[in-house]
């Protein structure tokens, strides 16, 4: 005897046409399937940062410590940027349309030694994971204050995080504070818990 099967809703039917478009598909890292979700997954507790009390922090092997306000790092300038952001938990979210300041205009003003060849991105909660500066240094790689035309909402990050396309989400830092260039790489919260220190979705290097 057959069970009843229950109706897709009409997200899910958007999703399973998406996930047979090839052009889409073509984008997606294997292993991965496409959402139009944007799901919660937090190692910490969500906190609720007041604006006034937000700083961003240069600190490590440079010339000089730097340290903005929230009006301060937003004058460096900002940019509309759509991307693809792939989890490790194996979804994908594609076409993200994110607004920031890029970290090309931060590098303006900071000013790393020469030994210096990683960063450790630092969180308000403690939070912390590894980039290689090469990677951070790529023209798609932005601090986000909006997606998808609002505020960058507490449970995704907000009001700032880092967004680096390339990598899986984990080393896109939520409530990001700060970046610790370092000469030697180091591991961040999740990467001392065994996931991989470089994290390529395109090589699936999820763990060590």
């Amino acid at each position: 005897m057959f069970g009843l099967r229950r109706p897709k809703t009409q997200e899910q039917v958007r999703e399973i046409r998406q996930e047979l478009d090839p052009g889409r598909k073509a984008r997606t890292p294997k292993g991965q399937y496409i959402t139009e979700k944007f799901p919660v997954l937090s190692a910490e507790p969500t906190p609720r940062i007041k604006l006034k009390d937000w700083r961003f922090q240069i600190f490590g092997i440079v010339e000089r410590e730097l340290e903005w306000t929230w009006d301060e790092f937003l004058a460096l300038g900002n940019v509309e940027l759509t991307a693809d952001f792939h989890c490790v938990t194996q979804w994908s979210r594609l076409d993200n349309a994110w607004q920031g300041v890029p970290f090309s205009a931060v590098m303006q003003h900071v000013r790393p030694l020469p030994q210096a060849r990683y960063v450790m991105v630092h969180s308000h909660t403690g939070y912390t994971t590894n980039v290689s500066l090469n990677i951070l240094q790529d023209d798609d790689v932005l601090f986000a204050f909006q997606h998808d035309g609002q505020p960058l909402p507490p449970d995704h990050g907000g009001p700032m995080r880092l967004v680096v396309p390339k990598r899986y989400a984990w080393k896109s830092a939520k409530w990001v504070s700060g970046l610790e260039f370092m000469e030697k790489d180091r591991r961040g919260y999740w990467e001392q818990r065994g996931y991989h220190m470089e994290g390529d979705p395109w090589k699936m290097e999820r763990f060590r």
